[in-house]
């Protein structure tokens, strides 16, 4: 890493290691708020996933994920053990509505990886069942695939003794994270904190895709909606006074590397109304906002009103957010100006040299902890 960044040490660069805090406030489906912070990489040297498990997984036909976690219902049925799920997409499998080949079949391609994974981890999970994810609405309200908790998938249950989250999270990070980057603090030590808390859930995602495997270690924590939500506090949510960057960037500058995310979706048109701390500056492409000076510090809020409504904070040249800068205030009307500080948004057409970098690697980051999301999401 160190020799990549030193001919480039003041451009922005994407470093495989990305972390990610995110705030999933959901009154539309699941009325709860959902904070998270996602620790991921598709580097085998930054998430130690030994090369066999890793290429089983590539080469197994139909596996979209394959999923660590000691969530208390991993699927309708187990409760109160830590599960292992071998997650699987084959239409025609379910289109043959022949309960018995979908179990026998699916089990199959389980069966096949479960003794790589409880040697990798040095788990002891055993077959449980075979479910079937209905097509999930959250799937259907955020715009995903559901490829790792729902939509159709087939996930092949094994079940082990349930740890509590931070004896899990200790000895999964210890296994796949090189002591550097654990040493090197960030969001690493925000996640490790959040997983001593009682509520919370911690689970681990390998999801292959045509190019590589995406690694993801994530802690959650899940709080019930009992007033409508007018004000969000992310750093209180994830139980922490301030968001601090891993030093693993500090060789050179990534600003796309650590990222906080708030995402609202709600029955009825909902806006962000003041924040905290400055907007970015943006450039406006194909009607979407995107960053137009990677150095500034600030939220990028776009949409800013609607039933679905999305807010970025990025961290620019600065290396912590507190709480007052990451706060978010919800309201009915319609914004009419959110700037404040530098929040100086343009069109792309004003721009001499606009960044297409940033734009597209924004959009891969975003995409990649959106889709994080789902890993803890109870699969109805």
């Amino acid at each position: 890493m160190t020799s990549f960044v030193s001919a480039y040490a003041q451009q922005p660069q994407l470093a495989s290691y990305r972390e990610t805090a995110h705030i999933l406030v959901d009154e539309k489906v699941q009325n709860r708020t959902t904070a998270f912070i996602t620790l991921a990489s598709t580097s085998p040297v930054e998430m130690r996933v030994p090369a066999d498990l890793s290429q089983s997984i590539q080469n197994t036909a139909n596996v979209t994920s394959v999923v660590i976690t000691n969530a208390e219902n991993c699927v309708i049925g187990v409760q109160d053990q830590g599960c292992i799920l071998v997650n699987i997409i084959s239409p025609s499998l379910i289109e043959s509505y022949n309960i018995t080949t979908i179990q026998t079949d699916a089990r199959q391609v389980g069966d096949g990886l479960i003794d790589h994974i409880n040697k990798a981890f040095a788990t002891n999970a055993q077959f449980n069942n075979v479910y079937v994810n209905p097509k999930g609405e959250l799937n259907g309200a955020l715009g995903t695939s559901g490829i790792i908790s729902g939509n159709r998938t087939i996930s092949v249950v094994y079940t082990m003794s349930r740890q509590d989250s931070s004896y899990l999270f200790d000895g999964l990070s210890a296994i796949l994270i090189p002591k550097q980057i654990r040493d090197d603090g960030g969001f690493f030590n925000a996640a490790q904190t959040m997983a001593q808390d009682s509520n919370s859930t911690v689970t681990f995602a390998i999801t292959p895709s045509q190019n590589a495997l995406l690694y993801q270690l994530q802690v959650s924590k899940q709080i019930p909606i009992k007033t409508q939500v007018t004000t969000i506090k992310p750093l209180e949510l994830l139980g922490i006074n301030s968001l601090e960057r891993s030093s693993y960037f500090s060789v050179g500058f990534f600003p796309l590397n650590s990222i906080l995310d708030v995402t609202v979706i709600s029955n009825k048109a909902t806006a962000v109304t003041s924040h905290g701390g400055d907007l970015a500056p943006t450039t406006i492409k194909n009607g979407q906002e995107f960053p137009s000076d990677l150095t500034k510090a600030g939220w990028i809020i776009d949409p800013a009103y609607g039933q679905q409504i999305s807010a970025i904070y990025l961290f620019g040249k600065t290396t912590s957010v507190t709480g007052d800068q990451a706060s978010l205030t919800l309201g009915n009307s319609i914004p009419t100006d959110t700037s404040s500080g530098q929040g100086n948004t343009t069109s792309v057409s004003s721009i001499s040299n606009p960044n297409d970098y940033s734009i597209y690697a924004l959009i891969g980051i975003v995409a990649a902890g959106g889709a994080a999301v789902y890993l803890f999401m109870k699969r109805r």
